[in-house]
């Protein structure tokens, strides 16, 4: 099979186009022949050489839509279409840069969906990461309002449509106005630009502060998202998109304001019930939901992918169709 191996970390032509052995799955596990994957941070972070736990070489990919090919202990029809993500994909064992990819079953969901394949690509590990941040994170409700910090990404743009199907009030940020209407055509309710004192912003709308908000861009405007969250608010930090996720000398009492609370969210694919992602897709279809796809990439343009990733042209999901 082709596969896109990274030997080491280094820039976006480190990763390699190389024939590798099929993988033959064991019981316990599923073969899947791969029709799309999407590109995530983690994939960045781990060719930038910051992915903790990550052995080289590797086969990067923290997620994978396709069919099954093999599934011995048979928890899954050949030819059922199935996503992929998590548990070490891409880290601790070869992920979904591949033309097949062997994982855990634990790790698969099924689905039926006759939307294309670099749509379906961009949907399993963001709207994971959307789904468990909106529910576990924040426990986000009806009438609430909710702020996303980095709302151009894949994931601020997936959170801010389950969170719009919810009824709440959402306020996303970007740091480029010209990506404004991109948030208002999925129902942002107020677009704020990222001038780094988006708490003010967030005042002047709601002067008690926001009910929940969604950290994604990372450490670095932590201290301004806790700032811009009402007393007895929750803030959820899910994201990292500046790179920079660790606080130095952490002092909670003076760090986190009085009476807001933080938490985070890192998942996995057990924390997508499979009736919440059938109901997404099947929502989608109907054109009563979006999936945030900015563009696709052919199999062999993975350079030219992570190249604009790593430089945050993106307005959504960046996925290659093998």
């Amino acid at each position: 099979m082709e596969a896109i191996v990274l030997d080491a970390p280094g820039p976006p032509e480190a990763l390699q186009y190389r024939k590798l052995p099929v993988p033959v799955p064991q019981a316990g596990q599923v073969l899947i022949e791969v029709k799309a994957f999407g590109l995530n941070r983690s994939e960045l972070h781990t060719r930038l050489g910051l992915g903790d736990g990550v052995t080289f070489p590797r086969v990067p990919g923290i997620e994978a839509t396709g069919v099954v090919a093999a599934a011995p202990g048979g928890e899954f029809a050949v030819g059922q279409k199935v996503f992929a993500m998590m548990g070490g994909m891409g880290r601790t064992f070869d992920g979904g840069y591949a033309q097949y990819t062997c994982v855990p079953a634990r790790q698969v969901i099924a689905f039926r969906s006759e939307l294309d394949w670099a749509t379906l690509g961009a949907v399993p590990e963001m709207l994971q990461t959307a789904y468990g941040a909106l529910t576990e994170g924040l426990d986000a409700q009806p009438g609430q309002s909710l702020l996303v910090r980095g709302g151009t990404s894949s994931v601020g743009m997936a959170i801010a449509i389950l969170a719009k199907r919810r009824g709440l009030t959402v306020l996303s940020t970007t740091r480029s106005p010209a990506k404004s209407d991109a948030l208002r055509a999925i129902g942002v309710d107020h677009v704020l630009i990222d001038d780094g004192d988006v708490a003010a912003q967030v005042r002047a709308i709601l002067p008690e502060g926001v009910d929940n908000a969604l950290e994604l861009v990372g450490t670095p405007t932590l201290p301004d998202t806790l700032r811009a969250t009402r007393k007895l608010g929750v803030v959820c930090m899910a994201g990292m998109l500046s790179n920079v996720w660790t606080v130095p000398d952490f002092y909670p009492i003076g760090y986190i304001p009085r009476g807001v609370r933080l938490t985070g969210y890192g998942g996995d694919a057990d924390d997508l019930p499979p009736a919440v992602l059938q109901d997404f897709l099947d929502a989608v279809a109907a054109g009563e939901a979006i999936v945030p796809l900015d563009r696709t990439y052919r199999f062999d343009q993975i350079v030219q992918a992570h190249a604009d990733m790593e430089a945050g042209v993106a307005v959504g999901k960046f996925v290659v169709v093998v």
